[in-house]
């Protein structure tokens, strides 16, 4: 019974995954490279794939923050606010992103929705069409609750940026562990 779930979520990943636009990848990659700071933020599961990806970036070599965490700096033109939500409208966050960009910051936005209220000030979206329990995407629908799929995949993706920003930064496992912290 466990394979069975493992395989199947692994398709339902692929099924995701697979209509992610190469050139809104390259416009986020874009983005990040050109970032004096970058400040990722997005609530619960999706918070958490994205503070990962946050660290990722720091040892990358890149300047970059979660919002909530006490060393976060102001933002302004020139940093880049890395914002993911599935539908674009989670309140709390959106007024985060309304505050990033009168603040003349970037926006770039990972997204199941691009018409959402945070879509409408994003400069970059890159959209993952996850379906839901109870939203479908080309007739299908995931097996698993909520959306786990979505979150998921936002991990995955996140992973795969990161080898993207491996390869035109010519950082290797090596560089990037010496930035890794070494108070453990």
């Amino acid at each position: 019974m466990i394979l069975d779930n493992i395989r199947t979520i692994g398709k339902e990943m692929n099924f995701v995954l697979e209509k992610i636009g190469e050139a809104e990848v390259n416009n986020l990659i874009d983005d990040i490279l050109k970032a004096n700071k970058i400040v990722g933020c997005g609530a619960g599961r999706v918070g958490m794939a994205t503070k990962a990806f946050i660290m990722r970036l720091g040892h990358l070599g890149k300047t970059a923050y979660f919002l909530g965490d006490a060393t976060v700096p102001a933002i302004g033109a020139g940093d880049l606010c890395l914002v993911a939500s599935g539908s674009g409208e989670t309140k709390t966050i959106a007024d985060l992103v309304e505050i990033a960009k009168k603040n003349w910051a970037r926006i770039a936005l990972v997204t199941g929705n691009p018409e959402s209220r945070m879509g409408k000030l994003a400069d970059t979206i890159v959209q993952i069409k996850a379906p839901s329990k109870t939203k479908s995407i080309d007739g299908f629908a995931s097996i698993q609750p909520m959306t786990t799929l979505n979150e998921q995949c936002l991990g995955i993706f996140f992973d795969a940026v990161v080898l993207g920003l491996m390869e035109k930064m010519n950082e290797t496992h090596e560089t990037m562990w010496a930035r890794h912290s070494n108070l453990e």
